[in-house]
């Protein structure tokens, strides 16, 4: 069974630029995608991006969309989110999430689960 570690997160001033990163640990073949989601104070959690892992492809939220980078690192299961230009409303506690379904993009089809790291950014 996998388990993700999160790490990274912290408080920036808008404009600032902030990386997080998440290690995939235990059965991490079955796994076909690697994402980010956040969750504001009383609002729902929401998609970030995404990665496919065999092929690389990407996804982002139009929220984030030329701000924030995913990537990867097949030697280590890791998974990064570069997030640049950040703004108040990026607010959130972040979450890396890890599932065996080929190409979803809602929270519910992930079945594992990072701790979640916060990120503030103050105006």
């Amino acid at each position: 069974q996998s388990q993700l570690v999160e790490s990274g997160g912290g408080s920036v001033q808008t404009g600032g630029s902030l990386r997080l990163s998440c290690a995939a640990t235990g059965g991490t073949s079955s796994l076909s995608v690697m994402g980010w989601f956040r969750q504001a104070p009383g609002k729902e959690r929401e998609f970030v991006a995404a990665m496919w892992w065999s092929s690389g492809r990407t996804y982002y939220a139009d929220s984030v969309k030329g701000r924030f980078a995913i990537s990867r690192d097949t030697a280590t299961n890791t998974v990064l989110l570069q997030m640049n230009s950040l703004k108040p409303e990026d607010t959130a506690v972040y979450f890396c999430a890890a599932s065996t379904i080929p190409g979803v993009l809602r929270a519910r089809d992930y079945a594992y689960w990072g701790q979640g790291t916060q990120v503030t950014v103050s105006s």
